[in-house]
């Protein structure tokens, strides 16, 4: 039997990421995947469905090219079959890197399922060689990740997908129903829409995205509906039917049917062949695992990290908790805060946002000031002819300490990249509005904001003080 200092069980961002920081503090690690490298967000989430979104956004520009003052003759489509096989490189290419990357370490990969024995004893089983063994890890690392939630009363049929099915499928469906908004539903509502599928989108709450900043989300729904995006709010889906050629449900007294029925209402553990009862290791009601600061589960000298914990459910969030329980395994004292972690949505404008929002401050009854700027008052958004959105910034009316900050608009999501270091050192919308932003940038959208703040913005209309 091979013995490691360190097993990390899954090898998406959380746990190749573990792995790699186990290795570095010169433990002899081991990594246990049984699919592919990268796990849920490179091979069937993030990567592939932001592969197609960029090529979306090239068919988009090539469109309207006209307003540039370009001119392109001849016919201009998609070419979907181009845009999975693009699609299929990039995630060639990604996965080849990280298994580079795992060598580079030192890190000892194992392909199968694996599954504690014991405490320490994991065995290893490849369902396509039908070979098993076992190995032991004085500290073991649980990064098995999430997988799509489909409730009970969503019928099963070759119509009925997940985003899995959705990111492979064979030609541009005519018409998509999408049963969840949140971020998922939202993002392929928008890519679609945009190739030219009649899609709508059924959410029971009244926000297309119940969980980020109000306005924000108003200002996507309005440009969604722009798109051809049908939005029906405040009422579930119901007497949903599924046949060889369609799907079909019931919106209030309203029916609504597609080609296709995309279920995106959430994401569930994928623990199932793991037997963590073996080694001790006890989940909440809803079947994620619990874990303190540190990342370690009930039992000591096991971590679990990522989905499988069942907090912030983002690739970037599970790495961060890979490199923090990895130091603790290894020695080396280190915590996760998750109260500072950014969400990033590729609708159509982009959302970035961390923090607070206005209605969480408002809950909570915290006393703010809000500064806001909008992107049609930026010489760099007219200039690339997307001036739909803003940057919102929150700030405690006592402290001045930036609470929340919510960008909708072009690039928003590499624009919340700044925010994050702000508010880790606990900035003021005062220290961070001295931070002199270059022009024409759509960063200055951040510095205006902060002003804004106060009432001090050059580039907002606004009364003399007296």
């Amino acid at each position: 039997m091979q013995e490691f200092d360190v097993i990390v069980i899954g090898g998406g961002p959380g746990g190749y990421v573990a792995a790699i920081r186990a290795a570095k503090n010169g433990a002899n690690t081991a990594l246990i995947e049984k699919k592919d490298l990268g796990g849920t967000c490179l091979n069937i989430g993030c990567i592939p469905t932001k592969t197609l979104i960029a090529g979306v956004d090239v068919y988009h520009k090539a469109k309207h090219a006209m307003e540039f003052g370009v001119k392109i003759t001849g016919d201009i489509s998609p070419d979907w079959d181009a845009m999975l096989s693009r699609k299929e490189k990039v995630l060639s290419t990604l996965r080849g890197g990280i298994g580079m990357l795992l060598k580079s370490a030192g890190v000892t990969v194992f392909k199968g399922q694996g599954a504690f024995v014991s405490r320490n004893v994991i065995s290893v089983g490849d369902a396509e060689t039908r070979t098993c063994e076992q190995i032991s890890g004085k500290k073991i690392i649980i990064a098995t990740g999430s997988e799509s939630l489909v409730p009970r009363f969503v019928p099963k049929g070759k119509r009925v997908i997940t985003s899995t099915e959705l990111l492979s499928i064979p030609e541009i469906p005519k018409s998509l129903l999408i049963l969840g908004g949140g971020v998922i539903g939202c993002e392929f509502a928008c890519l679609f829409a945009e190739l030219g599928t009649k899609v709508t989108i059924v959410e029971m709450l009244d926000s297309i995205m119940p969980n980020i900043d109000r306005e924000c989300a108003s200002t996507v729904a309005a440009e969604m509906t722009k798109m051809g995006i049908t939005i029906m709010n405040g009422k579930p889906l119901s007497d949903i039917v599924a046949d060889d050629d369609k799907v079909s449900g019931k919106v209030g007294d309203e029916c609504v049917s597609a080609d296709y029925l995309l279920v995106s209402i959430g994401r569930k553990n994928v623990l199932d062949g793991l037997n963590i009862e073996a080694a001790g290791v006890k989940t909440n009601e809803r079947g994620w695992i619990p874990v303190d600061d540190t990342c370690r589960t009930n039992v000591p000298g096991i971590y679990a990290i990522g989905d499988a914990v069942g907090k912030i459910q983002l690739a970037h969030a599970a790495s961060a908790m890979g490199v923090v329980a990895a130091d603790n395994a290894t020695g080396k004292k280190n915590e996760y805060d998750g109260s500072i972690v950014p969400g990033c949505i590729f609708t159509t404008p982009e959302v970035g946002s961390v923090g607070k929002s206005a209605e969480q401050c408002k809950a909570e009854g915290i006393e703010t000031k809000v500064g806001k700027f909008p992107f049609a008052a930026l010489g760099k958004a007219l200039a690339i002819n997307e001036t739909t959105g803003f940057c919102k910034i929150i700030a405690d009316a006592n402290t001045d300490e930036i609470l929340g900050i919510h960008i909708v608009g072009p690039h928003a999501t590499d624009l919340i990249a700044e925010a994050c270091p702000a508010m880790h050192l606990e900035c003021t919308a005062k220290e961070l509005g001295k931070a002199i932003h270059a022009h024409p940038t759509l960063g200055e959208a951040m510095m205006e904001a902060a002003h804004a703040v106060h009432g001090e913005s050059a580039h907002i209309p606004s009364k003399k003080k007296r």
